[in-house]
């Protein structure tokens, strides 16, 4: 199947008219829904009219109008709000657009950071060769370069790590998701 000319008109024309991906592919023939979404992203198109309010019409009428309603199984550009029966839209960005920031789960406090920093200035700076079970081993440095180390400090028994280095590699859940909040 290609995209000639018109079949991207007619596409773009469903898709204005509010058809879901999967609708859209179905009326096109020898495409699938997948391919529909990308032919959109490629395009740059908004897979959606702003659709944030309530369809025309009463809430009741769009609740007893079977097409508001219709949704196909795995058809996952659909999702209910508000705990309305009616399905909104999602809204795809387009290629062009920057996604929101996301709060990131790995930021390590600033104690614990200048904790590591004071530790990582008085270890030994051993080498790959020097390690052993019981020394710390976080890498430091660049491992391309002759300027990396091993921190090398007395490892905690059953970890990796020494005591500075534990408390930034393994935080507890619970301030981990705290931080997301």
């Amino acid at each position: 199947m290609s995209w000639t000319e018109e079949r991207v008109k007619l596409l773009k024309k469903l898709l204005n008219d509010g058809m879901t991906a999967s609708q859209i592919a179905k009326e096109l023939g020898g495409v699938t829904r997948n391919a529909v979404i990308g032919k959109i992203h490629r395009l740059g198109l908004s897979s959606r009219p702003d659709q944030s309010t309530e369809p025309s019409g009463t809430p009741e009428e769009a609740r007893n109008d079977p097409e508001s309603r219709e949704t196909t199984k795995g058809d996952s550009d659909q999702v209910p709000t508000n705990g309305s029966s009616v399905p909104l839209r999602k809204t795809i960005l387009s290629a062009d657009q920057p996604l929101p920031p996301q709060p990131s789960a790995n930021e390590v406090s600033a104690e614990a950071l200048a904790n590591v920093r004071e530790v990582e200035m008085n270890a030994p700076k051993i080498s790959l060769l020097e390690l052993t079970e019981r020394t710390c081993k976080w890498p430091i440095g660049d491992p391309a370069t002759d300027e990396f180390w091993f921190c090398g400090l007395a490892a905690k028994p059953g970890k990796p790590y020494c005591e500075a280095h534990i408390a930034v590699a393994f935080q507890p859940p619970n301030s981990r998701r705290d931080r997301r909040r």
